[in-house]
């Protein structure tokens, strides 16, 4: 069991860091390719990682900051982060729907991602299927995007 587990710790890795806040495939991509994979590999890699937990987020995000915005402890993180994250997303998803939601997913910059996306349409209400599928075309978008620049920048070397 250890031997499988030896043999597959670099593609855990991989799917680990795509599912982390903040990083997500953005730094998953990069990495993968780093620890020998090639750019398509890191990029597959990368995108499971990065969709597995968006279905558990639109479903568990709204009861768990509810919950966390009466505690004493996480009342004033909780606030910021719904502040901070309509800010950003309630006017684009507003105007442009599930187009805005998926540019917000899209765009392989800080503070944008599967995360940030399953937080906008939790906090406005979006349709669980619909947002699944605006933030997995998303996250695929924003996987290309990373792909492409990866490739690029090891071609140059």
């Amino acid at each position: 069991m250890l031997d499988i587990l030896e043999t597959i710790k670099d593609e855990i890795t991989v799917i680990l860091v795509a599912a982390m806040p903040l990083v997500e495939l953005r730094g998953a991509i990069p990495l993968g390719i780093s620890l020998g994979f090639t750019p398509l590999e890191s990029f597959i890699l990368s995108i499971i990682g990065n969709i597995i937990p968006i279905p558990f987020l639109l479903k568990l995000l709204g009861p768990i900051m509810n919950y966390l915005e009466k505690t004493a402890l996480f009342s004033e993180l909780i606030k910021w982060v719904k502040k901070r994250t309509l800010k950003r997303s309630r006017e684009k998803i507003q105007k442009y729907s599930l187009l805005g939601l998926f540019i917000l997913v899209a765009i392989p910059i800080p503070t944008t991602g599967a995360w940030t996306g399953c937080i906008a349409a939790t906090l406005l209400k979006i349709d669980f299927n619909k947002a699944l599928a605006a933030i997995i075309g998303g996250v695929i978008t924003s996987g290309i995007i990373v792909f492409s620049l990866s490739y690029k920048v090891i071609s140059v070397f």
